[in-house]
């Protein structure tokens, strides 16, 4: 076990996490057969195969498989023995790696990463932006340090902080401006648009119209709220969309924005980030940006 090294667990995760040599390679930003090699080397330093290897796929042993999670545990280890550094400094100082779901990402990231820029000049921020289930499994496994996304996560592994309440509103064609407004009970009568299942957006918009999430559709969902907006736009139905979206998302489209009923549908944004991990003071401090960021992107109502 003396040549075992963290590169070779490195690639080893990548590997596990991709299931293919040619992007595990890519994303360690090596050749394919340098990571071929560094595998097997593993593998021999083992003593026993951690991977299947198909045509066009690799898979996990059953050894791989609980070597994944020792290997795992390893590296997030050894990831926050760098941020005890960082954090000894009593400034976030180097890398911030930042998760953020979609519905978010487009509308505080610019005026997130400048205040964040404007704290700390020296920081580097990578971004990964994707949908709450891979964020708290990305963040659990060491590869995030926090994420912003809506509130509940409910994980007790994760500190979850409160920024602030966003409200939804209602997308419809421009010549419906004007109209009722609909209550949750006629929406759900409507050819009501989603995002697509993974979102938790749609789960929130699906919770407030009381609509069952395996009720048969006829509507295809989609990808973005951009998409959503100018579907609205086309004819093919009505949406909704959060606060946030409205300047950026209706600007180009043929809709008009209606506001619910008290007591409107609303979401909770916030932070999360792992009990243990030595950044806790800064990543509050860093909590404390984004709410100012959305504060001064709010709308005006």
């Amino acid at each position: 076990m003396k040549n075992l090294t963290l590169k070779q667990l490195r690639y080893f995760e990548a590997l596990a996490q991709h299931g293919h040599f040619g992007r595990a390679a890519s994303a360690c930003a090596i050749s394919q057969p340098a990571l071929s090699v560094q595998i097997q080397e593993l593998e021999k330093t083992l003593g026993t195969e951690l991977f299947e290897r198909g045509n066009r796929q690799v898979r996990l042993t059953s050894f791989g498989e609980e070597f994944a999670t020792r290997a795992r545990s390893i590296l997030q280890s050894t990831e926050e023995l760098g941020e005890l550094a960082r954090a000894a400094g009593h400034r976030l100082v180097g890398r911030l790696r930042l998760g953020i779901i979609p519905t978010i990402a487009p509308y505080l990231l610019p005026a997130i990463i400048t205040n964040l820029t404007r704290m700390n000049s020296g920081m580097d921020i990578q971004v990964r932006e994707t949908v709450t289930p891979r964020l708290v499994e990305e963040l659990s496994e060491g590869r995030l340090d926090a994420a912003i996304l809506a509130l509940p996560v409910s994980e007790p592994a994760l500190t979850e902080i409160a920024l602030f309440e966003e409200h939804f509103v209602l997308v419809r064609p421009r010549q419906d401006e004007g109209k009722p407004v609909p209550n949750h009970e006629d929406l759900r009568e409507m050819k009501l648009l989603l995002l697509e299942e993974g979102h938790c957006f749609r789960d929130q918009a699906l919770s407030f119209c009381k609509i069952q999430s395996s009720r048969p559709r006829e509507i295809l969902d989609a990808s973005s709220l951009a998409t959503l907006v100018q579907m609205v736009g086309a004819g093919m139905g009505v949406t909704l969309i959060p606060e946030m979206a409205i300047g950026v998302e209706t600007r180009s489209a043929p809709v008009s924005i209606a506001r619910f009923a008290a007591p409107e549908p609303a979401r909770t944004i916030g932070m999360i980030w792992r009990k243990t991990s030595p950044l806790g003071k800064q990543l509050l401090e860093i909590s404390d940006v984004v709410r100012q960021a959305a504060q001064h992107h709010a709308p005006s109502r």
